[in-house]
């Protein structure tokens, strides 16, 4: 094994790292960051990852992020939530994100929604609360579906090695 491949093995290894995370906090693209660690096994000599392989899980890859990005916005239609809801839980999420706080990422997108629904209607607090919980579930859902294809994508570079 040459340095090209040790340094090939390390940075698919950075990338699968930061792409788990990614995963969970907004703004990060950790399913393309894992892919991307497929994609720098395939030309390491100690991996043995096919282009076939690369193909798939590359339409895997934008399937995914083009799924998670359609899933809070139909959660918060489906709930009659408004843009108003859809802004308060990426604000949520980001006030998570920079307090360094795991839970607030979590729940941020939650109270962020029901800020910005009860900003853009006081009057009707059931309807502010119905779009924070599908937001939440829309969130998620989302984060749920790209943690298990990040996963995946480290179990399919783990075992190219064997």
């Amino acid at each position: 094994m040459g340095i090209l491949d040790i340094i090939l093995i390390v940075v698919a290894a950075l990338l699968l790292l930061i792409g788990i995370i990614g995963c969970i906090i907004p703004g990060l693209p950790g399913t393309p960051l894992c892919w991307g660690a497929l994609l720098a096994g395939h030309f390491c000599a100690a991996c043995s990852i096919s282009w076939t392989l690369i193909a798939v899980t590359a339409a895997v890859c934008i399937a995914v992020e083009i799924i998670d990005s359609v899933i809070p916005a139909y959660f918060t239609k489906i709930s009659g939530g408004t843009r108003a809801g859809s802004i308060g839980s990426i604000v949520g999420a980001l006030v998570g994100v920079f307090t360094g706080q795991i839970v607030l990422i979590f729940v941020g997108p939650f109270f962020g929604a029901l800020a910005g629904e009860l900003i853009h209607d006081r009057t009707n607090a059931g309807r502010a609360c119905k779009s924070a919980c599908f937001s939440f579930l829309g969130f998620m859902t989302g984060t749920g579906l790209r943690l298990i294809t990040a996963g995946i994508f480290a179990v399919l570079y783990v075992r190219s090695f064997f």
